[in-house]
């Protein structure tokens, strides 16, 4: 087992089932002792924001919040600097403990030794 994840998740409540899939598997891995860091890009940039995750919805799925929170609590979530700059986000509107980062911080996580990298 990879003793490092790096999840990016590009979908959001356009493309639900690819989404939760990420923010699942990501909280799955952290229960697993698993050191994880899922990137927030794209349309998934919203849930960087408080009580964005509660906005949605996906049937038979974990309820995103407690997939966030659980992420949150034993691993690294980080908003795409560009995607955040886009939709106008700033440090200050995040969640805490979510970071906002480019793509060299991405690159520099995803080529270590010993990680596995997924894209959602």
């Amino acid at each position: 087992m990879a003793k490092k994840l790096v999840i990016k998740v590009t979908a959001g409540a356009d493309a639900p089932e690819r989404c939760s899939q990420a923010f699942t598997v990501a909280a799955v891995a952290v229960a697993s002792g698993v050191e994880v860091s899922l990137w927030l890009t794209g349309e998934s940039s919203w849930f960087a924001l408080p009580g964005r995750a509660a906005e949605f919805e996906l049937p038979h799925a974990a309820p995103l919040p407690d997939l966030l929170e659980s992420i949150l609590a034993g691993g690294r979530v980080t908003l795409c600097t560009q995607c955040a700059a886009r939709r106008e986000i700033t440090e200050k509107d995040v969640l805490e403990g979510v970071r906002i980062a480019g793509a060299q911080v991405f690159v520099s996580e995803a080529v270590q030794d010993d990680v596995q990298s997924l894209v959602y």
